[in-house]
């Protein structure tokens, strides 16, 4: 095999795996089962005891936990109500958003919360439009019908409290980046998985249950206190949906840092983002890949391409450079 072919065939084998190992392999070892929420969904209720708090239209079953039943202007939400304080950690949601709607006409969707605030219902997915953390949005409905963006869509924010989630512009001047996924009406059951490690997020998506992730969003920059709370919200209008988790799961990485960061006090960091790009930027191009985002996957791997042809290209050019002028010489001679 060439050297060209063996230096392609490695820098490929590079990008899938880097992929791959951004979800955990659900090791029960490092599952933090109070911040976890798992059939038969023990421990959610009112009593002083309780792991879970639910509010609304949430209704608790032996199957799942549904938000919002398919009718019309409906809110529901679960909390869990002991807070995180794992400076490393990934959550893996399994949901089920189906209705009797066709194609736009249903909503709203739901989100996922790791916030300072817990059970504070509001416009944006049944809680609050000012909080402090982050949040994903699994967006079913277009507000604004923007034609450069297909639904459902998955985005994410960041927010200290002074800025409010825009839901008539679905959130387009706040998010960190996104992506579109056919999370709605499948047969099986969809999943997310969020990872934050050493200031990074990462989130990924699995749509055809085959353990498949997708990349959506990954940013660096991304600074999150501990002592939040983890939970989950949806809303409906005058369209609806079924808004079912399944299961969210928790799980501690173990990821060194430096003593510095050891000695931080990280109840008192700031939600956010350092590396955030303005929100001029923050527009999708047609083919569904965010301008001004980071260098992640098939990004690097192009990247990395482009350069190595450009070397070749250059070696090539300058050798016949090079040779003319050895046969420009010789007739000096």
């Amino acid at each position: 095999m060439p050297v060209c072919h063996r230096i392609l065939l490695l820098l490929c084998l590079l990008n899938f795996s880097s992929v791959y190992s951004d979800i955990t392999d659900g090791n029960a070892e490092h599952l933090k089962r109070e911040h976890s929420l798992i059939k038969p969904y023990q421990g959610v209720g009112t009593s002083p005891s309780s792991q879970w708090d639910f509010w609304g239209s949430t209704l608790v079953t032996s199957q799942y936990v549904r938000l919002t039943p398919d009718e019309r202007s409906k809110q529901g939400s679960i909390w869990n109500t002991v807070p995180c304080y794992l400076k490393d950690w990934e959550m893996h949601v399994q949901f089920k958003i189906h209705g009797s709607g066709k194609k736009n006409l249903h909503g709203d969707g739901f989100a996922i919360w790791y916030t300072k605030e817990r059970l504070h219902p509001g416009p944006v997915f049944g809680s609050s439009a000012h909080f402090h953390g982050l949040v994903i949005f699994i967006d079913t409905y277009p507000n604004d019908e923007a034609p450069d963006r297909s639904f459902p869509y998955i985005s994410a924010m960041v927010s200290n409290g002074s800025l409010p989630y825009d839901h008539g512009r679905d959130g387009r001047s706040t998010e960190l980046g996104g992506c579109s996924a056919e999370v709605r009406n499948k047969d099986h059951d969809t999943y997310l998985a969020i990872r934050y490690s050493k200031g990074r997020l990462t989130i990924m998506v699995d749509v055809d249950d085959r353990n498949d992730w997708k990349e959506c969003i990954d940013i660096g920059g991304v600074r999150l206190p501990t002592g939040y709370y983890f939970g989950s919200s949806a809303a409906t209008g005058d369209l609806s949906d079924n808004h079912d988790i399944i299961s969210m799961k928790m799980y501690q990485l173990m990821v060194e840092h430096t003593p510095e960061e050891d000695n931080q006090d990280w109840t008192k960091i700031e939600p956010s983002v350092s590396l955030l790009k303005s929100p001029k930027d923050n527009v999708d191009d047609p083919t569904g890949n965010f301008r001004s985002t980071p260098l992640t996957g098939w990004k690097v791997f192009l990247l990395l391409l482009c350069a190595l042809l450009g070397i070749v290209v250059c070696a090539v050019v300058g050798a016949v450079v090079f040779q003319k002028r050895q046969e420009r010489n010789k007739r000096f001679y």
